[in-house]
C-alpha cells in the first residue's frame, strides 16, 4: 500500500480539491512529534484554522491513520505504527528490488554526454553522465520506457583545430596513450600555438571547408583521429557504468539539417540577412535571433539539432525528450524549441532541457584550450587512489586484488553521489577527499550502511513468522516511516528529474538506521524480537540497494 497516495485520495474526497492540488499540498512536518503528514488548509476558504477543524471532523480516517490533530492552519496526521510497520516491511520483503517501482508508462528519450571528438571527456562530462544515467534509471524505475541516446559532435572548427595541429606537428605519429587523450593534446597545442601565430585560425577554417567539400585526404585524417577518440570514450563509458541505446553523429545529420533550414526559408519562417546567412527571427518571442546557416553555406550546431529531433521522433515516437546539457546552452535550447514549434513539428512541446551548473575545482574554473581541464579518467583514477588508501587503513588483511575492487566501487560511488546530491541547476566545486568521507553525507557513507546491514544478516538469518508489532521503539518507527516514503521519493524525483531527492532520502534513511543500530540491540536472546529487528534490517538493506541502483551506484555486501 502507498500510504501517501491513499491519504491523498481521502483528502481529495473531503476537500473537493484536485488530486494534483492535494498531492502538492500534503507535506511532512519538521519533526515526527507533529505527525507523519501535514495538510495546510489555506485553500479551503475562510479562516484556515477553522477550515482545519472542519476537515478533522469531516475526514473519514483510513485504518492506517491512528489520529489527527489541528495545529494552527494545519491538520496533522499520525500513522498507526503497527499497521504501518507490518504493511511496509512485509511489502519490502515480498517485492524486494521492485519495491518503490511505479507505473508511469511513458516513452522517454534522454540525451546525455554529447562529447566533441577533439578531446577526452572531462569533469563536466562526469556530472553530465552521472545526472543523465541516474535520470534514466529513476524514470525507468518509475515505470517508463527509457531510450538513452548520445550525440557525438564529430565535425566543426574545434575538430579541425586538433586535426590542423596533428597535420603540422605529429608527423604521422600513432597514439602512445589512450586515444582521446592523445588527440586532446593536439587541441591544447593548437590553442597555445595560436597565440603565437594567429594565421593558424585560417588554416583550421580552410580544413573545415575542405571537410565539408568532402576532400578525400581531409576525410581520411578525420576518420582516423575520430576512431582513436571514440575508442577512448568507449573505455571511459564502460568504467563509469553507462551505455547508450543509440549514438548519433553530427557528421551524418548536418546535411539533413540544412534541408530543414531551406524548408523553413521556403515557407518564410526563416529569412536571409545582409550576409546571406539564414536566420530565425526570434526577438518577437523574447529570444535572440539565431543564425541557422552561415552565408558561406556552412552549418552551426543548431542546424543538425533541428533535424536530430525529427530523427529521434522517427526512431522512438517519444512522449518526451530530455536534453541533459549544461546551463550555458539554456538560450540555445529555448531557440531550438521555439524554432521547432514555428516549423509545427508535432513533438515540439514535448522537449525539455535538463540544465545543470558548472563543475569547478577548488583552484577555479576549468578551461579546455589551456589544458587546465581535469579529465574524467584522471578524476576517476585520483578518487580511486584515495579510496585505496582508505581501504588499506580499514582492511589491511584483505588481498590486493580485493582492495582494488573495493576502492573502485567506493570511488565511483563517491564521485557519482557527490555530483548528484547537489541540485543540478547549481554550480558546484568538486572535492575528491570530501566525496570519500565515510562519516559524511557521501556515497561511501550510504554504501557502508548497506554493507553494515548485510553484515548483520550474514551473522543471523531472518526466518519464520515475523512479529512486526514488537517494533515499538522510536528509532524503529523512524526507520519504518522513512522506508514507507521511498516510492513517493522516486515518484517526485521522476516528475522533477532530480536525483538529488533520492540522495538526500538515502542520507536520511542511513542516519536513521545507524541511530537504530546503536540504540536497539539487534542480535539478542529474545528470538522473536531479534527476528522482527532482522526484518527491519533486511528491509533497510533492500531499500538502500534500490536507491543506490537508481543512482547507478554499487551496493556492496562488504566494505
Amino acid at each position: 500500500m502507498d500510504f501517501r497516495e491513499e491519504l491523498v485520495k481521502d483528502l481529495k474526497k473531503a476537500t473537493k480539491l484536485s488530486h494534483e492540488e492535494v498531492s502538492t499540498l500534503l507535506t511532512n512536518p519538521p519533526n515526527s512529534a507533529m505527525g507523519d503528514y501535514a495538510f495546510p488548509c489555506f485553500k479551503l476558504g475562510g479562516n484556515p484554522k477553522e477550515a482545519a477543524e472542519k476537515l478533522k471532523k469531516k475526514l473519514s480516517l483510513s485504518p492506517f491513520i491512528e489520529k489527527t490533530e489541528v495545529a494552527g492552519p494545519y491538520l496533522n496526521l499520525f500513522l498507526d505504527q503497527k499497521v504501518l510497520t507490518k504493511e511496509v516491511l512485509s511489502s519490502i520483503r515480498k517485492q524486494k528490488n521492485k519495491y518503490g517501482k511505479g507505473n508511469s508508462k511513458k516513452n522517454i528519450v534522454v540525451e546525455y554526454c554529447g562529447p566533441n571528438t577533439n578531446k577526452p571527456l572531462h569533469l563536466g562530462h562526469v556530472r553530465n553522465m552521472a545526472l543523465g544515467n541516474s535520470v534514466c534509471r529513476i524514470l525507468s524505475f518509475a515505470g517508463n520506457k527509457i531510450h538513452p541516446v548520445n550525440i557525438i559532435n564529430d565535425r566543426g572548427i574545434h575538430i579541425c583545430q586538433s586535426m590542423t595541429a596533428y597535420k603540422k606537428w605529429a608527423k604521422e605519429k600513432k597514439p602512445d596513450k589512450k586515444g582521446d587523450h592523445f588527440v586532446g593534446d593536439y587541441y591544447v597545442q593548437f590553442a597555445k600555438k595560436l597565440k603565437e601565430d594567429p594565421s593558424l585560425k585560417d588554416e583550421a577554417q580552410e580544413l573545415l571547408f575542405k571537410w565539408e567539400m568532402k576532400d578525400p585526404e581531409v576525410r581520411a585524417l578525420w576518420k582516423k583521429m575520430n576512431a582513436w577518440v571514440l575508442k577512448g570514450f568507449a573505455e571511459t563509458y564502460k568504467r563509469f557504468g553507462i551505455s547508450f541505446e543509440k549514438e548519433y553523429f553530427e557528421s551524418e545529420l548536418y546535411e539533413q539539417g540544412k534541408e530543414v533550414v531551406f524548408e523553413g526559408l521556403k515557407k518564410k519562417i526563416f529569412v536571409k540577412d545582409d550576409n546571406k546567412s539564414i536566420i530565425a527571427e526570434l526577438e518577437k518571442f523574447g529570444l535572440p535571433n539565431k543564425v541557422l546557416l552561415r552565408g558561406d553555406g556552412t552549418s552551426v550546431y543548431i542546424t543538425q539539432d533541428m533535424y536530430l529531433a525529427e530523427e529521434r521522433y522517427k526512431d522512438f515516437s517519444f512522449d518526451k525528450m530530455i536534453y541533459v546539457v549544461a546551463s550555458e546552452q539554456k538560450t540555445h535550447f529555448q531557440q531550438l524549441f521555439k524554432i521547432l514549434e514555428l516549423l509545427k513539428r508535432p513533438f515540439a512541446r514535448n522537449l525539455f532541457h535538463l540544465s545543470y551548473g558548472l563543475v569547478n575545482l577548488p583552484t577555479g574554473r576549468m578551461k579546455s584550450r589551456e589544458g587546465t581541464v581535469v579529465d574524467a579518467d584522471d578524476i576517476m583514477d585520483e578518487t580511486s587512489d584515495l579510496a585505496v588508501k582508505e581501504v588499506n587503513a580499514r582492511y589491511p588483511e584483505i588481498s590486493t586484488k580485493e582492495k582494488k575492487e573495493r576502492a573502485e566501487f567506493i570511488a565511483l560511488g563517491a564521485l557519482k553521489f557527490f555530483m548528484l546530491k547537489n541540485d543540478a541547476v547549481r554550480d558546484m566545486v568538486y572535492n575528491s577527499e570530501e566525496s570519500l568521507n565515510f562519516e559524511g553525507e557521501t556515497g561511501p557513507y550510504i554504501q557502508y550502511t548497506h554493507a553494515r546491514a548485510s553484515s548483520i544478516l550474514r551473522k543471523e538469518k531472518l526466518a519464520g513468522t515475523v512479529h512486526y508489532d514488537l517494533l515499538q521503539e522510536p528509532q524503529e518507527k523512524q526507520v519504518v516511516v522513512l522506508l514507507e516514503k521511498f516510492s513517493s521519493v522516486i515518484s517526485q524525483a521522476a516528475e522533477t528529474y532530480k536525483p538529488s531527492l533520492v540522495c538526500h532520502y538515502l542520507i536520511e534513511l542511513s542516519q536513521a538506521f545507524n541511530e537504530f543500530y546503536h540504540s536497539c540491540k539487534v542480535i539478542s536472546e529474545d528470538t522473536r524480537l531479534q527476528n522482527a529487528r532482522l526484518a527491519l534490517v533486511d528491509a533497510t538493506r533492500q531499500v538502500l540497494a534500490n536507491g543506490l541502483d537508481v543512482l547507478g551506484i554499487h551496493a556492496p555486501e562488504r566494505m
